[in-house]
């Protein structure tokens, strides 16, 4: 019988091997990101400086964020090739409407947020309803968020932000934390609880498992994966406003590449893009290792060309590893 002390006993023993074998992989991110501190602290100048550490944290706010939504799509076994388009349509948005639009900067932030919610909803619906490859449906969103973002301003960018608006990224409270900083630790605290603790979090792990034994389980499949495309929208739009208060600007060509970037700091972190696996402790591993190879890159004075050749690699060698980990398992 299923339910017989061996069969309990054999179950128990395959759950606790995915979950020793997922850990070892979240330490093998986390040793390789701490192997890279310590090369670079020595061969690349003001590396190790304070600035430059809050630097790094502060670059990694905005992948941050958007890589905690692609997390949740990879764990469905969807991919979102839309979220820095996302990025930029919100950003121009919040620019838009609260410079040309005259409207307050926290009606400006809130319709800001509603569409890149919306354009998660229509993702989501173009995947679930329209049945689309989710490669396919966030492909067409990447170019038609992108061509919005440019024709809203027909393609410039707008300048100057109120005071408090960019204090939230500039102003460091107890000498090192800016409120967006904290804003990406609120997040991925909210994130890790949901995906851990509510039935809806659960869900996500079920489908990325398998579609149908998740529906017969009950589980509103279109409905979870709307909700999950519709957040990461959302986190692209909330990206958006901290990328704006950081530089003090909207841009249209903002966001350009963070697709990718997401993507690599996902799978770096542990997540496999067939589905069912991932944690956000290995995401948040994985943004970082990103933005310190990057960090380091620059201060190298390594060329910016070479750089994305480098950047190329690593997402070619964190795929790669996905593949043969999944062969393995």
């Amino acid at each position: 019988m299923s339910d017989s002390p061996v069969a309990l006993l054999s179950t128990n023993h395959i759950g606790f091997r995915q979950r020793l074998v997922e850990q070892s992989r979240a330490f093998g991110a986390l040793a390789a990101l701490l192997l890279m501190i310590v090369i670079l602290a020595f061969v690349a100048p003001n590396f190790w400086s304070l600035r430059n550490m809050l630097n790094i944290v502060d670059q990694g706010t905005v992948l941050g964020i958007i890589a905690l939504g692609m997390t949740a799509v990879i764990i469905t076994g969807g991919i979102d090739l839309s979220v820095g388009s996302v990025l930029a349509l919100s950003t121009m948005t919040l620019g838009w409407l609260s410079h040309g639009g005259g409207m307050p900067m926290v009606v400006a932030i809130a319709v800001s947020i509603a569409v890149g919610t919306a354009c998660g909803v229509i993702n989501g619906l173009a995947v679930t309803f329209g049945r689309l490859p989710p490669f396919i449906a966030t492909l067409a969103m990447m170019s038609i968020a992108r061509g919005l973002a440019n024709l809203i301003t027909n393609g410039k960018q707008i300048i100057g932000y109120p005071d408090w608006f960019y204090n939230l990224s500039s102003d460091r409270h107890f000498g090192f934390l800016s409120v967006t900083a904290l804003g990406l630790v609120v997040v991925y605290v909210i994130g890790w609880l949901g995906l851990q603790y509510r039935r809806s979090g659960r869900a996500v792990y079920a489908i990325g498992g398998g579609v149908e034994v998740a529906r017969l389980a009950g589980i509103q499949v279109k409905r979870v994966i709307i909700g999950v495309y519709a957040i990461s929208g959302l986190l692209c739009a909330l990206g958006g406003i901290v990328l704006a208060s950081r530089l003090d600007s909207s841009q249209p060509t903002a966001g350009d590449g963070y697709e990718l970037d997401a993507i690599a700091a996902v799978v770096i972190g542990g997540a496999s893009l067939s589905g069912g696996k991932g944690r956000l402790s290995g995401t948040i591993v994985g943004v970082f290792i990103m933005g310190v190879l990057k960090n380091g890159l620059n201060l190298l004075g390594v060329s910016p060309f070479v750089q994305k050749v480098v950047i190329g690699l690593v997402i070619a060698g964190a795929v790669m590893f996905d593949v043969m980990r999944k062969k393995e398992d």
